[in-house]
């Protein structure tokens, strides 16, 4: 599976605090989304699978600097997998150190159908600030919104804005870029001025209320490939309806 055929899901929430079981929620919340799909596989340090029997336990032993190991579905053709990683103080908004969920899946259509709910999941079960689930070569035109150049600032393409690095915005509930599929907390929704009945109502067709009340917000109706020229005005216009996303304006 090649990495252009590949959904890229991150949600970024508060971070762990012992033998955290928002660790399992991450993985639950992937299974219950995609059917069949059991996440119950490690990668040895020797590159081969290894069968993960007692799983949920396996994880929450060995919650490590803030995140938790990989763990996949043991299937090389048509590979999903999840991890968590802890986020310094010093590298987060606001000073605050943050958890991160990252998986990565093939981008078919079964995916594709579920990835709005399993977004959701993750993100409820994790009570992430925001998160995102955007295909691979979108989100690495996306992260050029944020790499600086040798120059200095970044040099984003496709005329999207300039974001500020992540450790410069103020705080963790403001959203550091958007994606194909977008999960905002209630938190982040109040931080971004969302929704506004007036000037929502065509993301509004595309989003769906969550039982925390934040939002899962989808920006077009397939997954988002930026040489369209219809997506990349759909996310040209969401840029600037959001301002505050990227630390681009104050609140």
């Amino acid at each position: 599976m090649t990495t252009q055929n590949r959904l890229v899901l991150t949600v970024y929430a508060p971070a762990l605090v012992g033998e955290d079981k928002r660790t399992l929620a991450a993985v639950h919340g992937m299974e219950e989304a995609l059917p069949g799909l059991r996440l119950e596989w490690r990668v040895t340090g020797g590159r081969r699978l290894a069968a993960l029997p007692q799983r949920d336990a396996w994880i929450v032993e060995r919650i490590k600097d803030g995140g938790f190991p990989l763990v996949c579905n043991g299937d090389e053709s048509y590979p999903v997998t999840v991890m968590g990683r802890g986020n310094s103080g010093l590298f987060s908004p606001g000073g605050q150190a943050l958890f991160e969920v990252h998986a990565k899946l093939p981008l078919d259509a079964t995916v594709i159908a579920a990835a709005a709910e399993m977004l959701e999941r993750v993100a409820e079960g994790t009570r992430a600030f925001w998160g995102r689930a955007t295909p691979h070569d979108a989100a690495v035109d996306i992260a050029y919104q944020t790499a600086p150049t040798l120059e200095g600032p970044p040099s984003p393409r496709r005329g999207l804005p300039a974001l500020k690095l992540f450790e410069h915005i103020r705080s963790p509930e403001t959203p550091y870029y958007l994606g194909w599929l977008n999960y905002w907390s209630a938190a982040a929704a109040r931080a971004i001025g969302f929704p506004n009945p007036s000037r929502d109502a065509d993301l509004l067709t595309r989003a769906r209320g969550t039982l925390s009340g934040g939002w899962v917000v989808q920006l077009t109706d397939a997954p988002l490939d930026l040489d369209n020229p219809a997506h990349l005005d759909a996310l040209q216009r969401a840029y600037a309806r959001f301002p505050v996303i990227g630390g681009r304006a104050a609140p």
